[in-house]
């Protein structure tokens, strides 16, 4: 990481933990010098001045940590004030080697406490944080003291191991001595409506802020009066409220016990309580207990590598302090709620078959035979076999290409209004929209404003985010506003605010409703949600081992859905999960959740500097740019979705005000920890150079497109892991110099055609369409796929055809139909789908990939498509029946009347909604019924052909 100079701004430097341990650093170092050098000496004024520098930006930080802390600096000021320069150079020495000694130190924290204290109460307070002898002896705490809302905002911010604020009341708003202007969006923001708040209400306002900066750590409310009727209100905003004078210990108490709650793993506990009990093994698992390998004369000695433990804990029983994830009673269930608490979710599932499984899950739980589902093409190839599964009807949405880079980014928040709208025209309700966020390149939606205004078309529609890269983003503040259950938690608070109703009333007059009919104006308008209507129904999946700390395969499913069906959820889960799932996985998803509660905020900021310096040393370095310039923000989101105008996150002149500028207004943001380079000049290929990283340097990089290498940092990234992977990049970059030095006029002519076939731009292709035989309806143009893989398992229904041969075909007048779902891997999505119609720009794009994995496509017999006779049979027989169309008039027309009095005049509701109450399941039962019979009646046919 680039050094944070004592010259850089505190408010423009990549990371303030670094800057502080560089200005201690710099203050032992100048001091020492001072110490051997006269006044006249040349350097003196020099030193001097970086001292009083250091001291400067220290006592800006200082104010906000308990160690060393404003005591120890103030102690340091006056003994350098009074010339005690020797012994002021070993006194810095100490106190860096303090916060050196407190960084490493485990399970150390401490308590923030905001409002008016004498030092006196200040020496009490420290003397009752002292830790008793409890269950955790090496539990260690501290006490920062601040007086205003400004500084307890910027502690905050700037002190990661902070675990707990104690709010007494009657506080002010701004700081007399702080120099950070770190949140001054979210200050210039609270100072009118500080102004506007009573003393008494002002712990409270402090209190959701602290929330909303950092929901893990607790809150706790000091205050004179009201403490009956503040508890009754803010009852989710603090854990306990306490009246001045009361039990001041049970304050106390109270923090120790929080944290010691937080730190709890219960089923890591009871997994690890199990292995050490002396049980005889008298079921199944050989493995269990590690005899089978203990007396082994073959396998004896390979156990060192793994060690006993690992054995030891290996069961399949449930009882004796165990639990059974399938019925989770005891540790489980508290092992899921902590995470639940954790991620900001109602309720939470740990998957322990990765998120292809949890994928599964969710949408067996949401989706019934025949409804309809709004999904990305790109998302991962799982969702496509759930969608199969299923039996839903697939609208395939398009998102926006980077041709320069084979890469796709996100689904435009006009198409998808675009595709509700067709289906809503059509009377026929879309059940559940699936995108993933953030994509395997990083690009990231907007959820919020995409759930907001997709609820405004369609109040009912349930949301499913495939969040496998995305499990850290709830321990940032700026990442977590995109999150799911982030978005999840505002988007409720938001329709149950009588300020959003008459928000809302407002924008109803104002629009329109004639303008419902004018689709250009919906779909360029930012539309709001009626909150009588609008139901709040979101899923998460995410995979917690691909950016946490949990064993590969270990997953979370996070729920935030107002109209929860347990039992359909309970079905589904029972159905995909394993009757003998993985212990080990399971305690460290609980290890995970402990880690990131107690330290994740410190952990995702550490990872995002770590990121923010990588792409500055790549990008200031001549050499490297040359051969492996990194993309930014405005290579890979195309400037209308960049609203801020904003091309770089990060920079020492604005510091990181663009980022969370960028964050709160784009369509789409980049996650910086996705970190792509652009490698072309080298002339090898993504695949190529992937390769040689991993067998020359044992560097793992994650994905790669022809011209493209996708790095990323994560929570266990370290500074060394990055100096090396900028080394080893130099080395080729050299190496590429030298060849080109040396190189023949023939051998600069090949890598010259190589470079230029890299650099050639490649169309992505865009979804096709579905054959008209798997299309259940021609005007909304969603397709069928289940019914296309179950008559593709039928081999007289398909053939095999080499891609030339399919390229003649089609140029011939032959429409060609996959049967089969074509995946290249890496990414895992797919590029064709069973029932899809295959087309020329899919061909060529499949003909320039340089993977070596394609599923489902044989390299010796090609393509499994349908052949023409399969075609014109169900042709045929959908002739011989009534059209879907036709079908849906005559169900809609006995059940749904349109609803004019609202704004949008298209949205169908059933005749006894008010009786229904707001199950989306009850409501279209009776349209679906037909249907669903139909489409049995369908298949029978087809089974019998």
């Amino acid at each position: 990481m680039a050094a944070c100079t004592p010259e850089i701004s505190i408010n423009n430097c990549l990371s303030i933990s670094e800057l502080r341990s560089d200005n201690w650093k710099s203050l032992e170092d100048n001091l020492g010098r001072l110490s051997t050098i006269s006044a006249e000496h040349a350097d003196f004024t020099a030193t001097s001045q970086q001292v009083m520098r250091a001291i400067v930006n220290l006592s800006s930080l200082e104010i906000h940590f308990a160690n060393p802390g404003a005591r120890a600096l103030a102690k340091l000021k006056g003994m350098i004030a009074r010339g005690e320069l020797v012994r002021g150079h070993l006194a810095s020495g100490q106190f860096r080697m303090t916060l050196d000694r407190l960084a490493q130190r485990q399970r150390y924290s401490e308590v923030l406490i905001v409002g008016a204290t004498s030092a006196s109460e200040q020496k009490a307070i420290r003397r009752r944080l002292r830790p008793k002898r409890s269950i955790h002896d090496d539990f260690a705490f501290d006490t920062v003291f601040v007086q205003t809302l400004e500084d307890a905002l910027n502690a905050l911010s700037v002190n990661p191991i902070l675990q707990a604020v104690v709010i007494h009341d009657g506080f002010p708003f701004r700081s007399q001595n702080c120099h950070l202007d770190t949140l001054h969006a979210v200050l210039d923001e609270l100072d009118v409506l500080f102004e506007a708040t009573p003393d008494f209400e002002r712990g409270p306002l402090l209190g959701r802020q602290i929330a909303k900066l950092r929901p893990e750590v607790e809150r706790y409310l000091v205050a004179d009066s009201n403490v009956e009727d503040i508890a009754a209100r803010m009852g989710e905003t603090f854990k306990r409220v306490f009246r001045r004078d009361g039990e001041k210990d049970e304050l106390f108490r109270s923090i120790m016990r929080g944290i010691e709650q937080r730190y709890d793993a219960p089923w890591f506990k009871a997994v690890m309580g199990h292995a050490e009990r002396p049980i005889i093994n008298l079921h199944t698992l050989a493995i269990s207990r590690g005899k089978s390998i203990m007396n082994s004369n073959w396998i004896r000695h390979r156990v060192q590598f793994y060690g006993t433990n690992l054995f030891l804990a290996e069961t399949s029983a449930t009882s004796g302090g165990l639990d059974s994830l399938l019925d989770p009673r005891g540790r489980l269930k508290l092992a899921q709620e902590y995470a639940a608490r954790a991620f900001g979710a109602k309720r939470t599932y740990f998957g322990t078959n990765g998120t292809s499984t949890a994928n599964k899950i969710v949408m067996q739980a949401l989706i019934r035979r025949g409804d309809v589902v709004l999904v990305d093409r790109n998302c991962h190839k799982s969702v496509h076999h759930a969608l199969m599964l299923a039996g839903a009807r697939v609208c395939y949405l398009n998102a926006y290409p980077r041709n320069d880079y084979s890469m796709y980014g996100a689904v435009d928040l006009r198409e998808l209004k675009r595709k509700l709208l067709v289906f809503n025209r059509a009377d026929d309700l879309v059940r559940l929209v699936i995108l993933t966020n953030c994509t395997f390149d990083g690009i990231i939606y907007s959820p919020k404003r995409v759930m907001m205004e997709c609820l405004a078309i369609a109040p009912r529609l349930a949301f499913l985010w495939d969040e496998a890269w995305f499990a850290f983003a709830h321990f940032n503040p700026t990442y977590r506003k995109r999150t799911a259950m982030g978005a999840a938690a505002e988007l409720e608070a938001m329709f149950q605010d009588p300020d959003y109703a008459a928000r809302y009333e407002a924008f109803s007059t104002e629009f329109g409703a004639e303008a419902w009919a004018d689709d250009e104006k919906v779909l360029k308008s930012r539309l709001l949600a009626d909150p009588s209507k609008a139901r709040v129904r979101v899923y998460a999946t995410q995979s917690t081992h691909k950016t946490l700390t949990a064993l590969r395969q270990g997953s979370m499913i996070h729920t935030w859905d107002q109209d929860f069906n347990e039992k359909a959820f309970s079905h589904a889960y029972k159905t995909h999960t394993s009757t003998s799932p993985n212990y080990q996985i399971l305690a460290t998803l609980d290890l995970a959740r402990a880690q990131v509660e107690l330290e994740g905020y410190k952990l995702v900021q550490h990872q995002l500097e770590l990121a923010m310096s990588l792409r500055q040393q790549v990008s200031g370095d001549p050499l490297l740019t040359k051969y492996f310039p990194v993309l930014g923000v405005g290579e890979l989101v195309p400037a209308e979705y960049r609203e801020s105008n904003t091309e770089s996150y990060f920079d020492e002149k604005s510091g990181w005000r663009k980022f969370a500028k960028a964050w709160r207004t784009d369509e789409f943001v980049l996650d910086p920890t996705h970190i792509t380079l652009e490698i072309s000049a080298t002339g090898l290929s993504g695949d190529t150079l992937k390769k040689l990283l991993m067998d020359k340097w044992d560097i793992q990089i994650n994905k790669t497109t022809r011209n493209t290498i996708l790095a990323m940092t994560t929570i266990g990234t370290t500074r060394s892991d990055v100096a090396n992977f900028i080394q080893v990049l130099r080395k080729i970059a050299l190496g590429c110099e030298e060849r080109a030095r040396n190189s023949s006029k023939i051998e600069r002519s090949i890598h010259d055609d190589k470079v230029r076939s890299l650099k050639r731009e490649q169309p992505l292709p865009s979804f096709s369409s579905f054959h008209p035989a798997f299309r259940p309806n021609m005007a909304t143009k969603d397709g069928d796929m289940g019914q296309a893989n179950d008559l593709a398992m039928e081999d007289d229904n398909c053939e095999y055809l080499q891609p030339a041969d399919a390229e003649r075909a089609i140029s011939g007048g032959r429409v060609v139909v996959s049967a089969s779902l074509v995946v290249p891997y890496p990414p895992g999505s797919p590029i064709l789908v069973p029932g899809q119609v295959i087309d020329i720009p899919s061909l060529k794009y499949l003909d320039g990939l340089d993977v070596r994995e394609i599923h489902e496509f044989d390299r010796e017999r090609g393509f499994w498509v349908f052949t023409e006779e399969t075609l014109s049979r169900i042709l045929d027989e959908r002739k011989s029946k009534p059209s879907m169309e036709a079908r849906r008039e005559r169900a809609s027309s006995k059940t749904w009347v349109s609803h004019p009095s609202r704004a949008n005049p298209h949205l169908r509701v059933p005749i006894c909604a008010s009786k229904i109450d707001h199950t989306h399941q009850e409501q279209t039962m009776s349209m679906k019924d037909e249907e669903r019979s139909t489409i049995k009646r369908k298949k029978h046919s087809n089974n019998k052909a």
